[in-house]
This record gives C-alpha cells, sequence and structure tokens, in this order.
C-alpha cells in the first residue's frame, strides 16, 4: 500500500496563505463539528491551490463534499495563467478523497457567481458552510464578490475575507479590499457575527440564505413561482393605546413566531402610547436567527378623525395612513396560531376586502340591514382597491351614527357588496363562549358543526369581548360563561386558549405581568369599578320598580 504524502505543486514565493492556517484551523475545527455531513466550501481567487488543498484536507474530506474554485487565470490567454490553472488542477486532483468533488470555473468572479446562484435556486441545496474571498482587490468589486457570496452562504456559515490591511494601497482608497469590506459589512449589519479581525476578517452568518430571485428554467419545471421568492413581506396594520400596549405586544410576537423566516412590517397607528410601552413593544419582538424581518412603523392619527376621541374609530384610517397597497389590519386583541402566508396570499377576487364571517351576530342585529355581516378585528385589505373612492369612503365613516358596533356597523354597510368571506380559522371569536351557543342565525349558517371544530385549532383566536366584565354578564345564569379578555379581573373562563396568550405574554416585555403586584391592583381596580356600576344599576332598577 501506497502511504506517501503527495506531492503539491506550489510556487514557493508565492506563499501567501499559510500564515493563516493558525487562525483557521479551529474556526473550521468548530464548522466540522457543526456539520452533520458533508461539506461544502467556495473560494474565490484560488491561484495555485493553497488554501484549496488546506479545505479539501481539513473541511471537504468526507463522501459527498464539495469545493468550487472561482479564478479566471488571464481567462487562459497568457502562459502563467495556463501554468496556475494546471498547478491548480493537479493540487486539487491530490487533495481530494474519494467522493469528494471539486470544481474548477476559470472565469472572472461576478459571471462564475452568478451561474452558482442560478444552479443553487434550482438546486436547493442549502447553501455554502464556507467562502473564502481573495480576489478582486478594488472596493466595488471586492463589495460585489461579497455580496453575490453573501446569498450562497447558508445560515452558519464562515465567510473569510483576505487582504483587508493590505499594504500596497492607501487603506482608504477605492482601490484597496476594506473599503468595499466595510461596506459589506455596513450594509449587513446585525446579520453575522465577527469571528476575527486582522489582515483577515472572518465572519459567522447568522441570517438565512436568500438568494433573492429566480430563474425561468426554475419556473418551467416547477409550474409556478417559488412563493419564497416572490415573498415581499407581510404587512400589519393595528391602532392601539397605552391600555392595549401589552396585547398589542402579544398579538404582533404571536404573528412573528407563527409566520417564521417572512419578513413582517408592522404600522401601529397612535391612539396615545408612551414612549416607554413603545419601547417595549418593540422589545417584545422576537429574535428569529437574529434577522431583521420585523419593521415598527408609527403612525400619528389625522387630526379631526374619529379615532381621535374613539380609538375603536382608528382601524378606519388605515385606508389613509398606512402607505402600501395591501395590508392585513388585526385587533389588538389577537393571538396568531398559524402562519399568517395564506391568509396573506388570499384571491380577493377583486374584492375590496376579506373578513370572516361574526360568529356573534353572522347575519347582523338590531340597527343594521339585515345581511351577512363580518367581524372587523381580521381585515385583508385592498387599499389601492379602496382608494380609489377614498372621499365616499371616508364621508361613510364620519356620517355614519349612532348603532351597536360602532366601526364595525360602518365598515359593514359601506363593503356590503364588496368582501370576500374568508376561512372562520382566520378569526375565531367567542370560544368557549358564544361560538357554543345555539342560535337561530348561527344554527342556520354553520350547520355543519363548524363552530364545534373551530374550538380545537383556530389558526387566530381573537379575544372579544370587555377587559373587565360587567356584574350583570357576570350573573347573568341563562348566558354563560361571560365574554372577557385575558388580563381581565375574571380572565377567560372555559376559554381553550387563555393560557397560551398568557404563555406568549411570557416572551413578551411584560414578562410576569400576570403575577406583578400592578397587574392585582388593575384586576381590582377593574373587579370594584365593575361591583360599583353594577350596584348602581341595581338600586336604580329597584327604585324605578318601587315608585
Amino acid at each position: 500500500m501506497n502511504t506517501a504524502m503527495p506531492v503539491f505543486e506550489f510556487t514557493a514565493s508565492q506563499d501567501w496563505f499559510s500564515g493563516q492556517i493558525e487562525i483557521w484551523k479551529p474556526l473550521i475545527d468548530q464548522l466540522c463539528k457543526e456539520l452533520p455531513g458533508p461539506a461544502r466550501a467556495l473560494e474565490i481567487g484560488s491561484w495555485e491551490g493553497r488554501s484549496a488543498v488546506f479545505l479539501l484536507q481539513s473541511l471537504c474530506f468526507k463522501p459527498g463534499s464539495r469545493l468550487v474554485c472561482i479564478d479566471h487565470f488571464d481567462v487562459l490567454r497568457t502562459e502563467a495563467g495556463n501554468q496556475r490553472f494546471a498547478k491548480l488542477q493537479r493540487n486539487l486532483s491530490l487533495a481530494a478523497g474519494e467522493n469528494v468533488e471539486y470544481r474548477v470555473m476559470d472565469e472572472f468572479s461576478v459571471p462564475a457567481l452568478y451561474k452558482l446562484l442560478e444552479e443553487e435556486v434550482g438546486a436547493k441545496a442549502g447553501g455554502y458552510d464556507f467562502i473564502y474571498i481573495d480576489g478582486s482587490h478594488e472596493a466595488d468589486d471586492t463589495f460585489l464578490d461579497a455580496e453575490l457570496a453573501w446569498r450562497l452562504a447558508r445560515a452558519g456559515a464562515t465567510i473569510v475575507f483576505d487582504d483587508y490591511e493590505w499594504k500596497a494601497a492607501a487603506i482608504d482608497s477605492i482601490h484597496h479590499p476594506k473599503r468595499g469590506i466595510d461596506a459589506f459589512m455596513k450594509l449587513h449589519e446585525g446579520q453575522f457575527q465577527v469571528l476575527h479581525r486582522g489582515y483577515q476578517i472572518i465572519l459567522r452568518k447568522r441570517v438565512a440564505q436568500r438568494i433573492g430571485f429566480f430563474t425561468k428554467a426554475v419556473v418551467s419545471a416547477e409550474g409556478a413561482v417559488p412563493s419564497e421568492v416572490m415573498n415581499y413581506g407581510i404587512n400589519l396594520a393595528l391602532c392601539i393605546d397605552n391600555a392595549y400596549a401589552m396585547a398589542a405586544a402579544v398579538t404582533i410576537r404571536s404573528a412573528v413566531i407563527s409566520t417564521p423566516g417572512i419578513r413582517i412590517s408592522v404600522y401601529l397607528i397612535d391612539c396615545g402610547v408612551s414612549q416607554e410601552a413603545r419601547e417595549n413593544i418593540t422589545a417584545s419582538i422576537p429574535e428569529v436567527q437574529n434577522e431583521e424581518l420585523v419593521t415598527i412603523v408609527w403612525l400619528t392619527l389625522p387630526k379631526g378623525s374619529r379615532g381621535m376621541t374613539a380609538p375603536t374609530w382608528a382601524k378606519t384610517t388605515v385606508v389613509d395612513l398606512v402607505p402600501v397597497e395591501r395590508v392585513l389590519y388585526l385587533d389588538a386583541d389577537i393571538l396568531v396560531r398559524h402562519s399568517l402566508e395564506p391568509l396573506w396570499r388570499t384571491d380577493l377576487r377583486g374584492r375590496s376586502l376579506g373578513a370572516v364571517r361574526d360568529i356573534g351576530y353572522p347575519l347582523g342585529h338590531d340597527g343594521v340591514e339585515r345581511q351577512p355581516y363580518f367581524n372587523a378585528g381580521v381585515m385583508l385589505l385592498d387599499l389601492a382597491r379602496i382608494r380609489v373612492h377614498a372621499k365616499d369612503f371616508r364621508d361613510h365613516v364620519s356620517s355614519w351614527g349612532s348603532t351597536t358596533f360602532k366601526d364595525q356597523d360602518a365598515l359593514a354597510a359601506y363593503f356590503a357588496d364588496d368582501w370576500e368571506e374568508l376561512d372562520l380559522a382566520w378569526n375565531a371569536t367567542g370560544l368557549g363562549t358564544y361560538a357554543r351557543w345555539s342560535s337561530p342565525d348561527r344554527d342556520s349558517v354553520w350547520a355543519g358543526g363548524e363552530l364545534e371544530k373551530l374550538h380545537a385549532d383556530p389558526h387566530i383566536v381573537h379575544f372579544t369581548g370587555p377587559v373587565h366584565p360587567t356584574m350583570a354578564s357576570v350573573l347573568n345564569e341563562h348566558v354563560q360563561p361571560w365574554i372577557s379578555k385575558p388580563w381581565g379581573y375574571s380572565g377567560c373562563p372555559e376559554h381553550p386558549f387563555a393560557n397560551e396568550w398568557w404563555d406568549v405574554c411570557e416572551g413578551t416585555a411584560w414578562r410576569g405581568y400576570r403575577k406583578s403586584q400592578h397587574a392585582r391592583l388593575e384586576r381590582e381596580a377593574g373587579f370594584k369599578a365593575a361591583m360599583e356600576k353594577g350596584c348602581r344599576a341595581f338600586e336604580a332598577a329597584i327604585a324605578v320598580t318601587s315608585t
């Protein structure tokens, strides 16, 4: 058996790599421990292959591993370029283990990287584990190499930049790679960890791979545009005041947790929120692989809007305030349990909004026209379509009179023939309470047991009703249990998802609130107010009957 070490062909005077092995080795050893199987590595600028040989021997040695080397070799038009190309091929052939693939792309980095990106889109291989960028010294070339390579890297990948402290050009020059590396790092600030800073910069990518485009070939093969590529994100809108800041944090956090990997822009219409509450809401957003997937934009109510005096009307200002064409409006008393992506992609079939039939009053109530009636706590709004008649909409809202459910009644009337009914699971109201009670309207609309099935696994839970229930509702022996919110004095008796709401709350800036002194005082105050108001009503009723 021949156990002789391979004799590689390197030019002794052109060793710019060996001095980095001491830095690389512990990082690659750690990477090997993290990888369950074969490794994938890429280097831009291979020369004769010193770094490539090291990668084959220390990282890409397991069967199924892959190394890609990109170098233009003077486009094979010079003797020196041809010699380097031949040496690289020979050295790689000697270093590669059994069933280890290596590939040399003899072209400039940009076209080569584009080819790899196109292949990655089709193959869905999961990204590269290690990338070494040692190509052009021009800052703009380095930046472009970095950005394209970044899109090839998986989450957790190690990325090495060479020549950060190169001495041959002014360090702040456009002809020095440092300027390009710094610009790249500024662009992706917060998305990586710096493992080493010296002549080389070594990063660990902390966010998921995003290639950002697709090809016609991929669409033809799959028969549709890949949804993850066409994902421009989900737009959410909420209207909140200080009293609902904690609840809004739960709504937003649950939406983000339930909709992983998708960018969410949250537009919050401020109905009176303190700076502290704003900061707490922001702090409640979960970090998902440290990706900047969630952005919050605060919007101010326009002067003269009905929302200035009655926050429940603030949702009607979404049409004018939220600067997008499509938005998912959510009340603040909501728990999202499933990904919002299917809801967001719902085809409204040319209608202005999508909503769920109101479970309490599926055909309306006294004071409004009898017809299919939706709950306005969850609405998928085509703002572009609504804005065509924005003045009519504003006039309708401002002139709406006094009805039981105020803004909801106004919206239901305006969009009576212009809304798409969504599945019940997207706005499950009255769980454990009126969703289980029989009524002629509910029995006629949902005759197949849909409401009982809804209790098992709703996508969105909506905690309707007051925070603190009235004494009359608590004592009403014909309607039990009463309706209230998880954080009120009575909680949500028999609600199947009240504890789940509190579980999400524990991940917000309000963690520990449920057992806090402040919560106890709030519940006591709510209970006392309900008692006093109930007793006054009782005394007034007795006084009337006694006269």
